[in-house]
């Protein structure tokens, strides 16, 4: 077993003391969860914190059982549900990864009773691993239908198969959740590598990563491990019962711990920044940032404006096996919930922040979202959640420092040098010297102080502050080696605004 110690430093404009200001947050973020579980009444609760792909916080409110009030521990196992189609991504790209399948595949090559599907209309494209992994298959939306599959045998299924699925929307067209397409991918799984998809996941995913208390098995958990599910009906709880594991457990049959399931989350962040870093597996990190991408758009949705609060448009899509959000304060928002009878789960991080949280509750369809988004409000509130910055070029450093020199004082022969051939076409030389210059009379001598704001290895912007006021200059270089400035932008500075740019008050 090789178990894998995961973390990653920021680079950038982080402060020094970050991940200390955040870890000042936990007593406050514990206050939110115990307030949460009390008001959601959920029989207990345990939660984590990541930063940089390690587990800084652990926690744990109520019990795992409610006849004996056992207390939950970060060792607890509770079932994950849809979390575990994540894990079925990862085995996926790892048998592509391998060249034992491509993701555009037609699905049936690997289930072949896939050939008899009635499509729905004549020009419809043929099911592929993209289209399942995507949720873009067409098939209905089936939350409620999937959550009673897990028991389904593998005999069964193959009867299922046979008698055909229906189709909501032609494949490859729309968003739509669709548990019986993951477990069309853990038949994938198997008839591919030769093994139990089980196996293949203990094997290739949770062995190396050193997750010896995740399993697909209710059964093989001791039973002062478990925690075991209930609903409230009628003012009183009811235990459910634990779904055994079969066909459909590529879609929802997953079991795991605090301390286990933050490693697997600590893993998926490793996949950020791409680096020169080895790549210890035991899925490539090409691959983890392929999966939390967006690969299948997902409707807009509106929030805010009750009681003044703001009105904020969030875009969302569906990665591989992953949500993928992004809103007025994140750029990017990984994330993925599980809900069965009995248990509701949710893991989230914030990918250029490296920040991330866990949750498991044994209360049917535990619902995080709200006590996450106020844990993260709280760590936003340190000051330290900082966002991860591009490392910049040596080629676009020595740009910001010639394009500085420039402003200051115009030299011909230096712009020149660094200009693309298209930068005095698309506006004279003449025109960009005299508007530098006008701006030069207009705010006075001007120093180059602050961060550079750097989108990528090949653009950034920053700030000059000047004795009558500040600078904002942005460059682009091009792809040309060396690379030289395509695109160059003087202008006063904007005044800071504390509402979000996609808020509306």
């Amino acid at each position: 077993m090789l178990a894998l110690v995961l973390a990653v430093t920021l680079s950038g404009q982080a402060p020094p003391d970050r991940v200390s200001r955040l870890r000042a947050a936990m007593p406050r973020i514990d206050k939110v969860f115990e307030a949460f579980a009390k008001r959601a009444r959920v029989p207990g609760i345990t939660y984590g914190v990541l930063i940089d792909g390690r587990l800084v916080h652990t926690a744990s409110v109520g019990v795992r059982e409610l006849a004996d009030k056992s207390a939950i521990s970060p060792d607890t196992v509770f079932r994950i549900a849809s979390m575990t189609k994540s894990f079925t991504a990862l085995s996926i790209l790892k048998l592509r990864d391998d060249g034992k399948l491509s993701l555009d595949d037609p699905a049936e090559m690997y289930v072949p009773e896939l050939v008899t599907l009635t499509y729905p209309t004549a020009d419809s494209p043929k099911l592929t691993i993209r289209h399942l992994l995507s949720h873009s298959t067409g098939f209905p939306e089936d939350n409620p239908w999937g959550d009673q599959q897990l028991a389904v045998t593998d005999d069964e299924f193959t009867e299922m198969l046979k008698g055909g699925i229906p189709f909501s929307t032609s494949p490859g067209t729309n968003y739509e959740y669709s548990n019986y397409g993951f477990a069309i991918l853990g038949r994938v799984v198997t008839r591919v590598s030769g093994m139990p998809y089980a196996d293949y996941v203990h094997d290739n995913i949770l062995e190396p990563l050193g997750m010896t208390a995740t399993t697909l098995q209710p059964a093989s958990v001791r039973r002062g491990r478990l925690a075991l599910g209930y609903r409230l009906e009628d003012n009183e709880f009811k235990e459910e019962p634990q779904l055994p594991d079969g066909a459909f457990g590529a879609m929802g049959g997953m079991l795991t711990s605090t301390r286990d399931l933050g490693r697997y989350v600590g893993f998926l962040m490793s996949a950020w920044p791409a680096r020169d870093e080895l790549d210890l597996g035991p899925v490539r990190r090409s691959s983890l940032r392929e999966m939390q991408q967006p690969a299948r758009s997902r409707p807009a949705t509106v929030t805010g404006g009750i009681d003044g609060t703001p009105i904020q448009l969030n875009s969302s899509a569906y990665g591989y096996g992953l949500g993928i959000r992004q809103s007025c304060d994140y750029r990017q928002i990984v994330s993925h919930s599980g809900g069965l009878p009995g248990f509701g789960s949710q893991m989230r991080w914030l990918v250029d922040e490296g920040v991330g949280l866990i949750a498991m509750g044994n209360l049917t369809y535990t619902g995080w979202s709200g006590v996450f988004d106020e844990a993260t409000e709280i760590l936003r509130a340190t000051g330290a959640l900082t966002r991860r910055q591009p490392e910049p070029s040596a080629a676009l450093l020595a740009a910001r420092g010639d394009v500085t020199r420039l402003v200051n004082e115009w030299d011909d022969a230096l712009a020149d040098r660094i200009a693309a051939v298209n930068l005095f076409l698309d506006q004279s030389k003449e025109r960009r010297r005299n508007q530098i210059a006008g701006l030069r009379d207009q705010v006075g001598a001007c120093q180059s102080d602050a961060p550079f704001d750097v989108e990528n290895a090949l653009r950034g912007q920053w700030t000059m502050t000047c004795e009558r006021g500040s600078l904002r200059v942005a460059i682009t270089l091009a792809p040309t080696m060396p690379p030289k400035v395509q695109h160059l932008s003087v202008r006063p500075a904007p005044a800071e605004s504390a509402t979000p740019a996609c808020g509306v008050r």
